[in-house]
């Protein structure tokens, strides 16, 4: 007998194997794939969209606003979901999937599955040019479908129906692949879409994944024991890996077995509470002085789950020249970085492995001072958060939020200066409750993000809330799913603190000498009439619940209010574009200053910034 087939559309098959694919977490089965979201166009409304309407109720659509922020939500559900699932965008052929190319950058640097389904001009050819067609002369196989190569892990065009059997799996197998994790991208011709093919029914039958984890070689671990058991003054870094491994009880298990101090990267942030006692601190550029202080003495340095980006190693002068790391980590190219002696294997393995070889605790005397570093630094963030400081300040709203919300709400930040003062001066409540975007550093993601997030906690946390700490300067950047949260009924927080543009870049700006320009609204020189906007009004236009308020006292009873909400929730306050920064914590990060100039003050900056170059380490 020959096998048994079903005749379907491209766009059907798609549809129907992707409603089939299931993953056990934690004892629980799920779809693998969350929904998606969509905004349709003549590229993918006729095929794509029939395919999906039979679907709903198994991949449920929200319509978005913006192709960008649509890509932005699905980062911020797998992040939310640790990896384990993922949603799909679907976009029409020309400017709405090219929309796309910044969320797959962003999903790219951070290593997230977001599966894009985008439509593509005809593959016959016969109407070209069609609308929205971006015509290569001299490679007529070539559309604006072909940059999304650069920031994709896995990229296909489906030329022929029967292409979805080979396409789909590999794409599946790339999103959740713990070292090759990060966005695929499918082109769907608008001809293909509709093409039939007799598809094997075999390929349409319940699929349960599982996200591989690997063990580590064992020459290896010995190596990391030996250069571990030489080890005077011990430091463990903890990226975002800990967490997609789910390794951060074996994390805590290991530091307080060996009794190594630990510090957090930005995406490792919330591996351990803030009151765990070898919790020391954010390190980095907007880290802490206690982490960063220890980080300049430690002579091994374990860095587990970490790719080692430069707002983590300050510029890689945060250590100290001779210094010895070894990296754990899932993706080899990850684990080989500045030298580094390559563990290779899955964190949650590898760190029990590790410990039972390990027979070794680190010197009382150095995790005393690695410990009395934390005390001071606790006692600078308590400071720096008062509400009694003034004037208006990023610390302040952070404050405030940290001693209010409830322990497992989740925190979003992106871009400008708010991820910096998050990172520095936020007191993690309990495991996994912080995403801090600085990976790609998107601004606009504050609120799409939380969109995201907040449909995926509503399938585990439904009781908690997703808040957002978000600049004026990304808010006008992309705010349209405020409105998207309140048509969905998914509940976001989002606190906009206004300091009159784009403050931090002002910052760095006067930092290095230059004059103010271009940055904050009133160093504008094509404006001649500055004038702030009205955030509450906007966001009440949306649909949303919005207050102004004047200082942290009114903020405190507004973030009450908002709590208590069951609708999105926006408060805005006035910060001071100047003052109340986060001063202390900072690691030496490397931008560019200009050799020669006619300023003497940016000449001056120059040669300070570049003073701090000879501690940069020249690894590879």
């Amino acid at each position: 007998m020959g096998q048994e087939t079903i005749q379907l559309t491209t766009a059907q098959a798609i549809v129907k194997w992707l409603s089939n694919q299931f993953i056990n977490i934690d004892g629980e089965e799920y779809h693998l794939c969350g929904g998606g979201f969509g905004i349709f166009g003549h590229g993918n409304v006729t095929c794509l969209g029939e395919a999906l309407y039979s679907e709903q109720d198994v991949l449920p659509l929200y319509r978005g606003q913006n192709e960008q922020s649509m890509g932005f939500a699905a980062a911020a559900y797998a992040k939310q979901w640790l990896r384990q699932r993922f949603m799909f965008c679907t976009a029409s052929a020309g400017p709405g999937t090219a929309n796309l190319l910044t969320a797959a950058g962003l999903a790219h640097a951070n290593r997230l599955p977001l599966l894009m389904l985008c439509g593509d001009t005809f593959l016959t050819r016969l109407p070209d040019p069609v609308l929205q067609q971006m015509e290569n002369f001299s490679d007529p196989t070539s559309g604006v479908n072909d940059a999304f190569k650069p920031v994709c892990r896995y990229w296909d065009r489906i030329t022929h129906p029967a292409q979805v059997i080979q396409s789909l799996p590999n794409a599946i197998s790339t999103m959740l692949d713990p070292a090759d994790c990060g966005p695929a991208f499918i082109g769907l011709p608008q001809d293909v879409q509709g093409w039939t093919y007799d598809f094997p029914t075999v390929f349409f039958e319940k699929k349960i994944h599982h996200i591989r984890r690997q063990s580590p070689d064992m020459k290896e671990i010995n190596d990391a024991v030996d250069s571990l058991t030489k080890a005077k003054r011990p430091m463990i870094i903890a990226g975002g890996g800990v967490q997609y491994s789910k390794a951060t009880e074996q994390l805590k298990n290991f530091a307080e077995k060996h009794q190594i101090p630990v510090v957090e990267t930005i995406a490792g942030r919330a591996n351990l509470t803030s009151e765990h006692s070898l919790n020391i601190g954010p390190i980095g550029v907007t880290g802490s002085d206690s982490a960063n202080h220890i980080a300049e003495n430690a002579d091994v340095i374990l860095a587990v789950g970490t790719r080692l980006q430069d707002f983590t190693t300050g510029s890689w002068t945060a250590f100290a020249l001779d210094a010895k790391f070894i990296s754990l980590n899932a993706g080899r190219h990850d684990a080989g970085k500045h030298m580094a002696l390559s563990v290779v294997g899955d964190a949650k393995l590898s760190l029990d492995i590790l410990s039972k070889n390990l027979n070794y605790v680190a010197p009382k005397k150095w995790v005393q001072l690695a410990q009395d570093e934390r005390i001071k630094w606790n006692k600078y963030v308590a400071k720096n958060v008062s509400a009694g400081n003034q004037p208006n300040s990023y610390a302040q709203a952070i404050g405030i939020v940290n001693e209010h919300c409830d322990k497992r709400d989740r925190i979003v930040a992106a871009a400008g200066g708010l991820p910096a003062e998050v990172t520095a001066n936020w007191k993690t409540l309990d495991i996994s409750t912080v995403d801090v975007e600085f990976g790609f550093s998107c601004m606009g993601y504050e609120i799409s993000g939380a969109w995201g997030a907040k449909i995926a906690q509503d399938e585990r946390e439904p009781n908690n809330d997703v808040i957002t700490f978000c600049g004026d300067g990304s808010y006008l950047m992309l705010n349209s799913d405020i409105y998207s949260s309140v048509l969905s009924k998914k509940k976001i927080i989002a606190l906009v603190l206004d300091n009159g543009g784009f403050a931090v870049i002002n910052k760095l700006q006067n930092n290095t000498g230059n004059e103010s320009f271009n940055n904050l609204i009133k160093d504008c020189p094509t404006i001649p009439e500055p004038f702030g906007v009205d955030f509450v009004g906007h966001a009440n236009s949306m649909g949303a619940m919005a207050e102004k308020v004047a200082n942290a006292a009114e903020l405190k009873e507004a973030f009450k209010r908002a709590k208590a909400s069951e609708k999105t929730y926006v408060i805005v306050m006035d910060v001071d574009p100047y003052e109340g920064w986060t001063t202390e914590g900072h690691a030496w990060w490397e931008v560019g200053t200009p050799h020669v100039t006619t300023s003497q003050k940016v000449n001056e900056a120059h040669k300070d910034w570049e003073s701090s170059r000879v501690k940069q380490r020249r690894g590879v």
